[in-house]
């Protein structure tokens, strides 16, 4: 009798995971708010908004900076960080080998709106893959570094939160899967992460880091398909 697998689902973040994005919409939103009168830096936006949804993004400047941005705001927002994805967005070397050779289901849980992160997928030529296993933070009450959005994807996909090994990038969506109760693995090799990141505190300690999706059945070869 085999041994079962350790893991029953991966799940995947998007931005600076399957696609390498947070240095483009880091830049655009600096820039955006210089325009509103608000100075912040790209260590900032590192700090308190990697991995968060746009509602949380506002609350924050609300908050750090008592400026409340008009609905117009967003839309504009949106709609530069898009044309900034056509002429510059790429996808993560290797993770469309990784998905196309994984022997277990998969699917992509992400805090971007559910217009963006299509977008996103379909510039990439991920859309695919990931079409129908694509769960947003607009369908949960809170998002990261709540586990809601986590759990509610294992949920949908009928997986054991415990049997669950989730691919993240930032310390909002690691402390999201740990609070889930999930093995999570912390990917450092998007553009954002170049020069290093940010300590992890306690409740954002991955179990295991890597660079390079190359090398993701190296760690994990039992994750590999038998074709």
């Amino acid at each position: 009798m085999t041994e079962p697998q350790p893991f029953e689902l991966v799940i995947f973040d998007c931005d600076g995971v399957l696609i390498d994005s947070e240095m483009i919409s880091a830049r655009m939103l600096v820039a955006a708010l210089a325009e509103r009168g608000v100075t912040i830096d790209l260590p900032y936006v590192a700090q308190h908004f990697l991995g968060r949804s746009y509602p949380t993004v506002m609350a924050t400047i609300r908050r750090d900076f008592g400026l409340d941005l008009p609905p117009a705001f967003e839309e504009d927002y949106r709609e530069r960080l898009l044309e900034g994805f056509r002429r510059e967005l790429r996808v993560m070397p290797h993770v469309a080998d990784v998905i196309d050779a994984l022997g277990l289901p998969y699917c992509v849980a992400t805090s971007s709106s559910p217009r963006r992160v299509e977008i996103s997928l379909v510039l990439t030529g991920l859309w695919p893959r990931v079409q129908g296993r694509l769960f947003t933070a607009s369908e949960v009450a809170r998002g990261k570094p709540a586990p809601d959005l986590f759990l509610h994807a294992a949920a949908r996909m009928g997986a054991d939160p415990a049997r669950c090994l989730v691919i993240e990038d930032s310390l909002t969506g690691i402390a999201s899967g740990l609070a889930a109760g999930m093995t999570v693995w912390r990917f450092t090799g998007g553009s954002h992460m170049a020069n290093g990141y940010a300590p992890e505190p306690p409740e954002a300690v991955p179990h295991m880091r890597f660079a390079s999706f190359a090398d993701f059945f190296h760690l994990a070869p039992d994750l590999r398909g038998a074709g």
